[in-house]
């Protein structure tokens, strides 16, 4: 696709003015030698360099030195842009001030008066990079190093508990074991975001919903005969079924299932929102009221402090999970006891 800018003076070689409004930075490449033909004020301020000076300079002289950027790699990807075949990428920078930056680039084909120059738009990602890697570092640790210290500490509190006739030392073996649990599924639960998070770019199959998550509540209610599930659908709808859905489901009915108080019982019912058209999924119980604190700190509007975050890492995987696929998560108290947990997702037209 060639997009179609408006002419101005000089119109081969110079963007429109209203380009420097724009809060994105801007460059201009000639197609074939990808040499920098004009600037917006913000790359300009992204860059630390003005537009003359970009002119002169070669692509190696504002890239990080301890990067592999070459003029060659980026010529090659504008002369790609200028022949039809947008690119997207990243690349490291190194400002007029030593000081290097992430950005985003994207570069496509333009029509600028008479000629088809390239127009690169870009992006300063540096802090979502930075974020990112430590999310990475983060998800490595509870995956590969709790998991296995995990299994240590659980091990040598069953051989504790075996070993011991002491009545204390049997408790506190077990309360060991139980707390390894909680961090065995703490380290589930950031598989099943990661995973929902990767995936959330595939396409998944189109199903009929209350199929869909009959699916997921069926190993449940065999794995937990002393509660009761019941499954309604009270409008038949279509969802694009992944595995972040089943997730979110299956965090949600568990839920309801181990914090009863008596005999679980756990109502799913699969209906149209009545004022967005949208799939909804409702999944009531009869449990304790979620915590306040814990529906807060699930809010990324709230201020999370040492006060005010819970433990609920379930609700996190719910939200997310459920957000992964276009749809959003509204939990509110059930009258007169219990709790309502609202999924919201795009319906989807039958196969």
């Amino acid at each position: 696709m060639v997009f179609r800018l408006p002419m101005t003076v000089n119109a081969s070689r110079t963007l429109p003015p209203y380009f420097d409004s724009l809060e994105v930075g801007v460059l201009l490449h000639h197609p074939e030698t990808g040499a920098v033909l004009d600037a917006n004020h913000r790359l300009e301020e992204m860059y630390g360099y003005t537009t003359s000076t970009l002119q002169n300079l070669s692509v190696e002289a504002y890239s990080a030195n301890t990067y592999s950027h070459s003029d060659e790699e980026m010529r090659a990807r504008i002369n790609e842009a200028a022949n039809g075949h947008p690119q997207s990428f990243r690349w490291r920078i190194k400002r007029s001030d030593g000081e290097l930056i992430w950005v985003k680039i994207h570069l496509s084909q333009i029509e600028l008066g008479d000629s088809t120059p390239v127009l690169g738009e870009v992006r300063n990602v540096s802090a979502y990079t930075a974020t990112s890697r430590r999310v990475n570092l983060l998800s490595r640790i509870i995956r590969h190093n709790l998991r296995n210290d995990v299994t240590v500490l659980d091990g040598y509190a069953e051989a504790i508990e075996a070993a011991t006739d002491d009545d204390d030392v049997e408790e506190y073996a077990r309360t060991i074991r139980s707390k390894a649990t909680d961090l065995g599924g703490l380290n589930e639960s950031v598989r099943e975001i990661e995973h929902a998070t990767v995936e959330s770019a595939d396409k998944g199959r189109i199903r009929r919903a209350s199929e869909a998550v009959s699916d997921v509540v069926a190993p449940i209610s065999a794995a937990h005969p002393e509660a009761t599930i019941d499954l309604e659908e009270e409008t038949a709808m279509w969802v694009e079924s992944k595995d972040a859905l089943g997730h979110a489901v299956s965090h949600a009915v568990e839920n309801a299932i181990v914090h009863a108080e008596d005999e679980p019982s756990v109502r799913v019912a699969i209906d149209e929102s009545p004022n967005t058209g949208r799939l909804e999924i409702r999944i009531e119980d009869a449990c304790p009221a979620i915590p306040q604190m814990e529906l807060d700190a699930i809010d990324e509007l709230s201020e999370n402090t040492a006060t005010s975050h819970g433990s609920g890492v379930g609700l996190f995987v719910m939200k997310w999970c459920i957000e992964s696929l276009g749809g959003e998560l509204k939990i509110v108290r059930n009258r007169p006891r219990g709790n309502v947990v609202h999924f919201y997702l795009p319906p989807k037209e039958p196969p």
